[in-house]
């Protein structure tokens, strides 16, 4: 392939173009190319034989020099810079070594041979640079999309991580201050607190690989569940239902968590509160019900920033594999989240 590449394709090119013109030069004027002498001939031939082999070495030094200096992007402006600038280095090749013959043996320079001087060349060299550079445009629009891709992934996978952060301020500011006001009246129960506040911790600072399996999440769950039981009303009615079933399946950290936190921070009236988690085929269905106050406020009404955020991470973590509903009825709130997991 590098022998074809060097030593014959270069003279094939060279006599493809000689013959084309002489095809369509002969054509137009009725002349028999071959009742010329043979001198005549040969010498045409020889000038094309150089115009093969200086446009092929001319065309992969400029490709060479071009993807040093430039590196290629699949851009149109760059195949129309670098494309003109093929054709152009072409036209002054062919130039130089055809037209000084057509003077010498016609006398003069008649414009359909400057035409078909012109023309030809230039459109064997573009169906060249398509051939020789469809690959390397291909590669560079493949590199193009993977770094685009990256880029995207790096977005969202910083985003992610944000969106997941901003959980932890309500939470830690909920359990110290249920920890505070315990130290006064219950020290063992402070000492109880700050243990499943630790390991409330340990689980957002150590398990963070991509997907954790649910029964994790919901002991999780459970332990923030016991920590809010401290610090609420007496007048609490929870009732929490956890589906045996719920064990090994695997999901993304940290998803159940704001709709807990959403209904303890937003929970009044009757104080009543429903947690439930059931699986079903290949679907996760978790429900968080709870009362609200009478005289709501526009955050109560929209469930908080907690939620938007929730949403937010499940369009990026789950797109088109989850349903994401609440609702406002009377006095009570409703968040419903449904994934499909596999």
């Amino acid at each position: 392939m590098k022998i074809f590449r060097k030593y014959i394709f270069p003279p094939l090119y060279g006599l493809l173009i000689y013959f084309t013109v002489r095809l369509l030069h002969d054509t137009d004027i009725g002349l028999r190319f071959w009742k010329r002498t043979w001198t005549q001939n040969i010498i045409e031939i020889i000038l094309s034989l150089i115009v093969g082999y200086a446009g092929v070495y001319m065309f992969r030094r400029l490709f060479k020099y071009y993807d040093q200096h430039w590196p290629l992007q699949f851009r149109y402006q760059n195949v129309v810079r670098e494309l003109g600038l093929m054709v152009g280095l072409n036209l002054v090749l062919v130039n130089l070594i055809f037209t000084p013959w057509v003077i010498f043996i016609n006398g003069r320079l008649y414009w359909d041979d400057f035409a078909d001087i012109c023309t030809i060349p230039s459109l064997y060299a573009i169906v060249y640079y398509g051939i020789a550079r469809t690959r390397t445009y291909m590669m560079a629009y493949i590199d193009n999309r993977v770094l685009l891709e990256k880029v995207t992934n790096d977005h969202l996978q910083t985003e992610l991580k944000f969106l997941k952060s901003q959980y932890h301020p309500h939470f830690l500011f909920n359990a110290l201050n249920t920890i505070y006001f315990q130290m006064d009246d219950d020290l063992p129960g402070a000492k109880n607190s700050i243990e499943k506040f630790s390991e409330l911790l340990r689980y957002q600072l150590y398990d963070q690989q991509q997907q954790v399996p649910v029964k994790s999440e919901m002991e999780y769950l459970q332990s923030f569940i016991d920590l809010q039981k401290i610090r609420s009303s007496e007048k609490l009615e929870l009732t929490v239902s956890i589906d045996d079933k719920l064990d090994g399946q695997l999901v993304y950290p940290l998803l159940f968590l704001p709709l807990v936190e959403n209904a303890f921070k937003f929970l009044g009236g009757d104080y009543k509160l429903f947690v439930d988690a059931q699986t079903t085929g290949k679907q996760i269905i978790f429900k968080v019900e709870n009362s609200v106050p009478e005289f709501e406020t526009p955050a109560t009404r929209k469930g908080g920033i907690g939620l938007e955020n929730l949403q937010r991470r499940l369009d990026l973590l789950y797109p088109g594999k989850h349903i994401f509903n609440t609702k406002k009825e009377d006095n009570n709130f409703t968040a419903e989240l449904i994934l499909n997991y596999e």
